[in-house]
């Protein structure tokens, strides 16, 4: 997970923020977080609304979604969802 989302956002910096793991560029981009059954993505609500057809197997909430560790990881999803944030923060700088 950390490794496709630095891919994606190869100028974001590490951080930590509401206690678990951030990427940030022009504010946080997306937290990640395992736990005990699942890892926890949270790409804001704009993020999980554009790409809720592609995240619709999964377990979504408002502004999060849940990997369940017996399956997969759809990495590529996760690459294009941090692509989306980083222009969405990128474009918020412009204005």
């Amino acid at each position: 997970m950390r490794l496709t989302i630095q891919k994606a956002a190869p100028k974001a910096a590490e951080t930590i923020s509401y206690s678990i793991p951030a990427f940030r560029l022009e504010g946080i981009l997306v937290w990640f977080a395992a736990f005990k059954n699942h890892i926890g993505f949270y790409p804001r609500t704009d993020a999980i609304r554009v790409f809720k057809k592609e995240l619709s197997p999964y377990k979504v909430a408002k502004g999060s979604v849940q990997f369940p560790f017996d399956r997969p990881l759809p990495l590529a999803l996760v690459s294009r969802i941090v692509k989306f944030r980083v222009k969405q923060n990128l474009g918020k700088k412009k204005h």
